[in-house]
């Protein structure tokens, strides 16, 4: 019989570059791939330590300046909208939610530009053409959906336009949404709550304990909105804790909060499939 040893994820480390979320800092990552056999396992415990999966790369940030960058999730039993949320609720109720396979389509496409167009237009992603799109979404080695939000057809057609899509990740204790974007002409109907609202819903439906919503930042205005949402969890000191009241978490933003990149990843807790991680500079 013959035995193979698992394979031993490697780790790197970007070069700094500036940071989307605090003016003035720089903000480097660590990631590994995703790949083969070990993907599913492998995407689910780093999850839980805070790490994010973008195509088939798992990240989590490791900053030199601060540790303010943490992962965020809503505990679904202890959630409870608040006015505001059941209002963008009823507002929305007409939407229409159907999950399909993670496939790009011509008619998401478009509305992703004119999102990026509105929204981020200075961004990351403004450049990306319709190949990166669907590598986006199609580059998925673990078990991921695509949610639509249509709105309700108009007379003498079977389909209403498409509002919102957001491509999730189905872990074993929760859905993690990984990249969202909406319609920017409903932008009254608070389309980015409402799909975190939902992914509540789908949560609960099938038994599954959390939301993972990415990162929470103290003293970032884009993160801001994520701390609304009762039940929420972060991802800080190794351990997922109430967020509790937000400025009690200032702290994070000093350079003295941050453990060397070896010690973070000598305290990854890794699945009993992959061999101990290993360390790398990427530049």
């Amino acid at each position: 019989m013959r035995h193979t040893l698992p394979i031993a994820p490697q780790f790197y480390v970007t070069a700094p570059q500036p940071c989307p979320y605090l003016e003035g800092r720089m903000e480097r990552k660590l990631f590994t791939a995703l790949q083969g056999e070990t993907a599913e396992p492998l995407n689910n415990t780093l999850s839980y330590q805070g790490f994010r999966r973008s195509q088939n790369v798992l990240y989590r940030p490791a900053c030199a300046e601060c540790s303010a960058c943490m992962s965020a999730r809503i505990r679904v039993a202890d959630f409870e909208p608040n006015r505001s949320q059941r209002k963008t609720m009823r507002k929305n109720a007409s939407l229409r939610r159907h999950a399909t396979s993670p496939w790009a389509t011509e008619e998401q496409f478009s509305l992703f530009r004119r999102y990026l167009d509105a929204r981020h237009a200075d961004g990351g992603m403004a450049d990306m053409d319709i190949f990166e799109f669907a590598a986006m979404i199609e580059e998925t080695p673990v078990r991921s959906r695509v949610i639509e939000y249509t709105a309700p057809p108009e007379e003498g057609r079977r389909n209403g336009p498409l509002i919102a899509v957001s491509l999730t990740d189905v872990l074993e204790n929760g859905v993690s949404m990984v990249y969202s974007f909406y319609d920017p002409d409903y932008a009254n109907h608070s389309l980015g709550t409402h799909l975190i609202l939902d992914h509540i819903e789908i949560a609960r439906e099938a038994g599954l304990p959390f939301v993972y919503l990415g990162y929470w930042v103290p003293g970032s205005p884009k993160m801001g909105y994520k701390a609304k949402f009762s039940g929420l969890e972060i991802h800080k000191d190794g351990v997922w804790q109430p967020l509790g009241q937000p400025e009690d978490h200032a702290a994070a933003t000093h350079p003295l909060s941050v453990e060397p990149i070896a010690e973070q990843v000598a305290q990854i807790t890794l699945p009993d499939t992959v061999a101990p991680p290993k360390i790398r500079t990427s530049t």
